[in-house]
């Protein structure tokens, strides 16, 4: 990165507002985030949104697209690379008592430990948890917590896990802090499946775990007649499952952090136009 863009890039960070707006996007990178989710998020007015989106999209740091009437904004990862690698590589120097040089231990073909985070806890961090435990044939430690958990399990959830063969024995709702603690198991993945916890303000995880985003709407807030309401909760299993199913025949043991990364990313965008399409 040149200098002059490099200080650009700095000083549209460099203000509390546009550095909380590119934060919470690059929580939800590479997939992009609408005005106002984004508005909603971060408790801003529509006004003050578009210029921090203006400047940010201005510096290069952000990108927007539109899908139909719908306009996303998203972080462009070759340019906040970029600005990354001038501070590191440029400014630092990449001396060992600025930026830490360890990496995190190769990962091994055996019981990855999972972690899926929604708001309640209580249906779709529950699928995927079951999903991850009995597709993953033994390679995988599956794990669900909630920024908000419910006190008990949603009872249409159950029925879906029940009809398709799952074990419910055991599953609950739990906090988030419950992996937050020094005795907690330590994460290879940790995925966000809904928008809130997305953009919910977490802690850097312990060990620099791989990272998606899988959101899915809420099913606990759909409407309408019981039948109804299951359909819209065995749609969602349907679609963590597609997810899932492809996540584990991710070849993980003989893939970089980065090729992983890159595959999980894309995993998630192509899952989400098919959802959209369906």
């Amino acid at each position: 990165m040149e200098h002059n863009d490099a200080t650009q890039a700095f000083a549209t960070l460099g203000q509390t507002g546009r550095l909380s707006v590119f934060r919470l996007l690059m929580r939800f990178a590479p997939q992009g985030v609408r005005p106002t989710d984004i508005a909603q998020s971060l408790g801003l007015k529509p006004n003050t949104l578009s210029h921090y989106l203006s400047d940010l999209t201005a510096s290069g740091l952000v990108a927007q697209r539109r899908e139909g009437r719908a306009l996303y904004y998203a972080v462009n990862l070759q340019n906040a690379h970029a600005l990354v690698s001038y501070l590191v590589l440029d400014l630092g120097r990449a001396r060992p008592d600025l930026f830490p040089t360890e990496r995190p231990a190769p990962m091994s073909d055996t019981a990855f430990k999972v972690l899926f985070i929604c708001s309640g806890n209580s249906a779709r961090s529950i699928f995927a948890e079951a999903l991850m435990r009995d597709l993953g044939n033994g390679r995988f430690t599956a794990f669900s917590a909630g920024l908000h958990p419910n006190s008990q399990l949603n009872p249409f959830a159950l029925e879906v896990l029940k009809r398709n063969g799952h074990a419910t024995d055991g599953m609950r709702s739990k906090h988030i802090s419950e992996f937050q603690t020094a005795e907690a198991p330590v994460m290879d993945f940790v995925f966000t499946v809904c928008d809130t916890s997305a953009a919910e303000e977490c802690p850097p995880w312990p060990g620099q775990p791989i990272t998606g985003h899988w959101g899915l709407p809420d099913p606990v807030k759909a409407t309408g007649t019981d039948a109804e309401k299951a359909l819209v909760f065995a749609q969602t299993y349907g679609a963590l499952r597609r997810r899932i199913a492809a996540f584990v025949e991710l070849p993980i043991a003989s893939l970089s952090r980065l090729s992983l990364q890159a595959q999980i990313d894309q995993l998630g965008q192509d899952a989400a136009e098919k959802d959209r399409s369906q």
